[in-house]
């Protein structure tokens, strides 16, 4: 039997991560502050984080149309391809990302914006290649006619 059949992970690595990130950013920032000097950066932050939060709602409720599993650690049921998903494989992951950007320019916080590849990074080694390996496990052909189609990222 396939290991990763039932569930990619035991541990929902994508939201830690984030949280984690930004919680280290913060404190990186109290101890070694920095400052982003751009017009508009507050605009542009707030634009980033409606983006990224727009990617995670639109991603989310079409898993939940989908009847299968959002949560990361959780078994995919059904294999979506339609929505934010026809564009990426990962739309709530590059959401994360751009979440991280958003705030980083909001808050002037350098250090998010320095961390967020390091997110990106940390999940595609820690979550999304063995959510891969569920999908394939799960799905097999369609899933690979599917990576064929849609990008991983953008």
């Amino acid at each position: 039997m396939n290991a990763y059949r039932d569930r990619p992970n035991f541990i929902p690595w994508p939201p830690l991560l984030l949280v984690g990130s930004t919680l280290v950013a913060i404190v990186l920032n109290l101890f070694i502050p920095t400052a982003l000097e751009f017009t508009g950066a507050r605009t542009v932050g707030l634009a980033l984080i409606g983006l990224a939060l727009g990617i995670d709602l639109w991603a989310i409720r079409t898993l939940h149309e989908s009847h299968t599993a959002i949560l990361p650690h959780r078994g995919s049921s059904h294999l979506v391809t339609h929505g934010p998903f026809g564009y990426s494989r990962n739309p709530i992951y590059a959401a994360n990302m751009l979440l991280m950007l958003g705030m980083g320019c909001f808050s002037s916080n350098a250090w998010l914006l320095m961390l967020a590849p390091v997110d990106g990074i940390l999940t595609h080694f820690l979550a999304i290649r063995r959510e891969e390996n569920h999908l394939i496990a799960r799905f097999g052909y369609h899933f690979e006619a599917y990576c064929r189609k849609v990008r991983r990222w953008i």
